[in-house]
Parts: C-alpha cells; structure tokens; sequence
C-alpha cells in the first residue's frame, strides 16, 4: 500500500503484523490437522486390556484435495507428530492475524481517506 494509515492504532497492528512475518517463515516439517487417540480391546482373552486399561490407537486427521485423510501414528512418533502439529497451528494463525491485520490497515487507510 502506497499511502500508510497514521496513527496509534494503525501503528500497533503494523508493528504486530511484521513481528509475525519476521517470526514465521515457511518450516518445511508443519503438520495440518489433529492428533487424536482412541482406545481399543485388541480381543485376546489374557491381555490386560480385557480388563484394565485399554490399547492406544494414535491417529492424525486432516484435509487434503477436500477430503479427510486419517493416517495412523505409530507410538514412538506421537510425540513429534504432536510438536509438528502444534506448530503447523500456530503459523496458520500467525498467518490469518497477518491476514486480518492488513484487513484492518486498509480499513484505516481508507477511514482517513489516504486511498
């Protein structure tokens, strides 16, 4: 945008929409989606889940091409499935507060008739 919206306001939103960007570069290991767990009996009749806790089922859900993909997760991943995950998260929020923050910039560029 050629002409900058002026003021306090207008200078916060700029201030926190370029600490995004300097924080949140494309990571090449994000996950999109969620990590879930689902407990099941595996149905042998000595094993501790007939009675006792059950067996963990790790999965990751998430969308691509418009469909849902469900991949499970092996027991010794889930905690880096988890971490990449988490951070897939946040840049996607990173990026809608971006998103929204020039939304609102050209609001206030408009509001003070600078465009």
């Amino acid at each position: 945008m050629k002409n900058q919206p002026k003021g306090p306001e207008a200078a916060r939103i700029r201030q926190r929409k370029f600490e995004l960007i300097r924080r949140f570069q494309i990571p090449d290991d994000l996950l999109p989606g969620s990590l879930s767990v689902h407990t099941i009996r595996c149905g042998k009749p000595n094993c501790h889940c007939v009675d006792g806790e059950r067996h963990a089922i790790w999965s990751l859900t998430f969308m691509a091409d418009g469909k849902k993909q469900v991949l499970h997760i092996p027991k010794h991943l889930v905690e880096q499935v988890r971490r990449q995950v988490e951070a897939g998260r946040e840049y996607q929020d990173a990026v809608r507060e971006v998103l929204a923050a020039n939304a609102r910039l050209l609001g206030l560029a408009r509001k003070q008739r600078l465009i």
